[in-house]
């Protein structure tokens, strides 16, 4: 049975924003006395709340799916719809956001701190916010927009001050539960710590977290064993501590050689951009199981050549706590030693003020097509606008049409070439297609004539008032003598009949 998880995927969806509503207040001798149909709620957020008390990501591996609530209808009587709930999704400190392909959204390690991962959408105004003093009573009421929706992957990365690694069964777990008072899984076995363990740490006035990652083998950074999946946990720690098995049975194994095999791990791990390499972070070494007369005889013999290379060593026993005190102290100066070097170099928040107007609110996209050109828009306002709008009343079609004129689509549409007729997309996919008629009264902006010219002055062929009276005599006199001609063939038969 799966007790921790710390990658899932997350399938997500913001609330959808109510309706508006169409509404006219009704009183006594007043059948018509304006309208009065109030707003949709807008839709509830999903929302990523970074909790100290969650460990595990193990709650969104059984249950992927989460939505928030939507938002109500607007009612009559200027009765606004109620608001979507938020869903808040708590997650453990240290929980990475990403998309799918891996671009980083946001990464929370502070307590409390929260980070919207899919947006509601907006509530419909009624009609009595559609009201203006040219429409005084619209027929119409704009639709609610749907919530954000997607995928995004959570990825958790322990948030400790020391990490404790080295090969399986070394006593990692056992030390954490002397030094501190978390109390992991302990066996005699490999691989027995199957997720990272915390632990809180007091030395002196200091307090800091150690975390107990699980075994490391050689190849763990391509995919051995369970390296991989739990080196992401050393990423965030300041201090890194060698735990090395001075009383290990496996053959062709000594502290030495797993001092080695960690060490090449560590250094073939790619840490995120900006990050200090694991291999050069500050490093202590602990030769565990001292209490053992064999054990101590080792570490007596590797001492000199672990304190060659330049680390600090110290000899250990989690069974009879000797040389814990001192450890922790030494693992206390180096979190001290980082914290102060991170006060100073933190730089300050930087304020970044983006005035409203300062981006295009969208963009004609022209793309190639079997019968020709379509010309895409894309922005978020004009795909909002048709999301609101009700297709199925026209005086709803026109609102958006007079909208889309106002924000300067169709001056757009002819600087990119567009004709009368052509495909008209509004958003990504299939969108919504028109067949776009410009609205524009002058007609010179269509008008493909040379340079220099302009076909309204050339001469007109449309016929005077005076050629159509010629015309029209012509006509009528080529009618008389039509039936001169027949009334003459007529008297001409009648005689011939007497004779």
């Amino acid at each position: 049975m799966v007790t921790f998880v710390d990658t899932v995927t997350l399938h997500v969806r913001g609330g959808k924003g109510g309706n508006g509503c169409v509404s006219v207040r009704r009183e006594k001798f007043k059948p018509l006395a304006g309208p009065d149909g109030a707003n949709g709620g807008d839709g509830g957020d999903v929302v990523l709340v970074a909790d100290p008390q969650v460990t595990t990501l193990l709650s969104y591996h059984h249950s992927p799916h989460r939505h928030a609530g939507n938002g109500g209808f607007g009612m009559g009587d200027m009765r606004s719809g109620a608001a979507g709930e938020h869903l808040e999704l708590a997650v453990p400190l240290g929980t990475v956001v990403k998309t799918p392909e891996g671009e980083l959204l946001h990464d929370m390690i502070v307590p409390g701190e929260r980070y919207v991962v899919a947006a509601g959408g907006r509530g419909g105004l009624g009609n009595a916010a559609l009201a203006s003093p040219k429409r005084k009573a619209p027929g119409f009421a704009l639709l609610g927009t749907p919530g954000d929706e997607g995928d995004v992957v959570l990825e958790l990365k322990t948030v400790a001050d020391v990490a404790l690694v080295g090969y399986p069964s070394a006593g990692k777990s056992s030390l954490i539960a002397a030094i501190s008072a978390a109390r992991p899984k302990i066996a005699d076995y490999p691989f027995t710590t199957l997720h990272p363990n915390l632990g809180v740490v007091q030395a002196g006035d200091l307090r800091y977290t150690v975390a107990d990652v699980p075994g490391l083998i050689e190849g763990a950074s391509e995919g051995r064993g369970l390296g991989l999946e739990f080196l992401r946990h050393v990423e965030r720690c300041s201090a890194l501590l060698h735990v090395l098995d001075c009383a290990t049975l496996e053959p062709g194994r000594d502290p030495l050689s797993d001092l080695d095999v960690i060490l090449a791990e560590l250094a073939a791990y790619e840490v995120p951009e900006g990050q200090t390499p694991l291999r050069e972070r500050p490093q202590l070494v602990a030769l565990n199981k001292v209490d053992v007369p064999e054990a101590r005889d080792l570490a007596e013999l590797v001492r000199p050549d672990i304190e060659a290379r330049g680390f600090r060593v110290f000899d250990i026993s989690t069974v009879s706590h000797e040389g814990l005190r001192p450890l922790t102290f030494a693992l206390a100066d180096l979190v001290e030693k980082h914290r102060q070097e991170a006060a100073v170099e933190a730089p300050a928040e930087r304020i970044v003020i983006r005035p409203k107007g300062a981006e295009a609110p969208f963009h004609v996209r022209v793309e190639g097509g079997t019968y020709g050109n379509l010309y895409r828009i894309l922005g978020d306002k004009p795909v909002r606008w048709v999301q609101q709008t009700d297709f199925q009343n026209e005086e709803a079609v026109g609102y958006l049409a007079d909208r889309l004129e106002r924000l300067g689509v169709e001056e757009a549409l002819l600087k990119a070439g567009a004709t009368p007729g052509a495909t008209v997309v509004i958003g990504e996919g299939d969108g919504v297609v028109f067949d776009w008629e410009p609205s524009i009264a002058s007609a010179a902006e269509l008008m493909t004539a040379p340079r220099g010219t302009d076909p309204r002055l050339d001469r007109s062929s449309r016929r005077t008032t005076g050629e159509r009276r010629e015309r029209y005599h012509e006509r009528m006199d080529a009618k008389a003598e039509a039936r001169a001609e027949l009334e003459a063939e007529r008297i001409a038969q009648r005689d011939g009949d007497d004779a």
